[in-house]
């Protein structure tokens, strides 16, 4: 049973930081890449950014190139999301993916993705 587990969410003042992580349980595929989504209320939901298996490759919404950066520890099967320079419109339930499929690169399709976390909330006060 591949499991999906963020963290780090929580409310943050605009300008600030925060720092999501996705554990990844229970799979057995030799290779994934890693998505993050956000999903704000009243909207659908959207790419942020995804990372190869090898973490060379990154690719990032235009929304949050520059201020979000996502990085992975293989031995730890986990990733992270580094969120800088936080807006209120940052705010939403943000959610990590696996695609072990590997369809496409970049991955940046909903359907892309084979397995999803719970999701985090982020809220950034103005």
């Amino acid at each position: 049973q591949v499991q999906l587990v963020e963290s780090g969410g929580g409310l943050v003042q605009a300008v600030g930081s925060l720092r999501l992580s996705c554990a990844v349980s229970g799979h057995s595929f030799s290779n994934y890449a890693m998505g993050w989504f956000r999903q704000a209320p009243g909207k659908e939901r959207e790419f942020v950014g995804a990372i190869s298996w090898s973490g060379d490759s990154t690719y990032y919404a235009d929304s949050v190139k520059g201020r979000f950066t996502i990085s992975r520890d293989n031995a730890e099967n986990a990733v992270a999301l580094q969120m800088n320079s936080l807006k209120p419109d940052d705010t939403a339930v943000y959610y990590c993916a696996a695609d072990f499929v590997i369809r496409s690169w970049p991955p940046y399709h909903i359907n892309d993705y084979d397995y999803w976390g719970q999701g985090t909330q982020v809220t950034v006060s103005s």
